[in-house]
């Protein structure tokens, strides 16, 4: 608890004195993924957690840290689903090719359902075709 209270003040301190710092403290936030809420970013939400990510990112940054560093830090306590746009790796390749599975999916299976719908010619009696007839005459 105390050491929280600390990286808040030294953020906080930081971020009186550098608008530089809050920047780049900005810019990381927004290429981040709340934990809590999944849709936003850390810029975005007021989840306590997020809260507490953008301080820790704060701290860590005015300790003269790179955004390198702290993105490796988040990305190794929490996972490459804390970043927006996860590296293309073996892990992450589901994440990548998913959405064209499934939509390469969905085309197959809409031309499979219209070819099996189509509606064979209808086939006329004798009677129909004679009445066909006279009616064309």
């Amino acid at each position: 608890m105390m050491r929280a209270l600390v990286m808040l003040l030294v953020a906080l301190q930081a971020w009186a004195q550098d608008p530089a710092l809050e920047r780049r403290a900005s810019a990381l936030e927004r290429e981040l993924r709340c934990l809590v809420c999944q849709n936003q970013s850390l810029a975005e939400s007021n989840a306590p957690l997020a809260m507490d990510l953008r301080n820790q990112i704060r701290s860590q940054l005015a300790a003269g840290k790179s955004e390198r560093e702290v993105l490796d830090y988040l990305v190794e306590r929490y996972g490459d689903f804390v970043r927006y746009r996860p590296p293309l790796k073996a892990s992450t390749v589901l994440l990548w090719a998913g959405p064209f599975v499934f939509l390469v999916g969905g085309f197959y299976l809409l031309a499979r359902n219209l070819r099996r719908r189509r509606v064979p010619e209808p086939q006329l009696t004798s009677a129909e075709r004679e009445r066909a007839a006279k009616l064309l005459e």
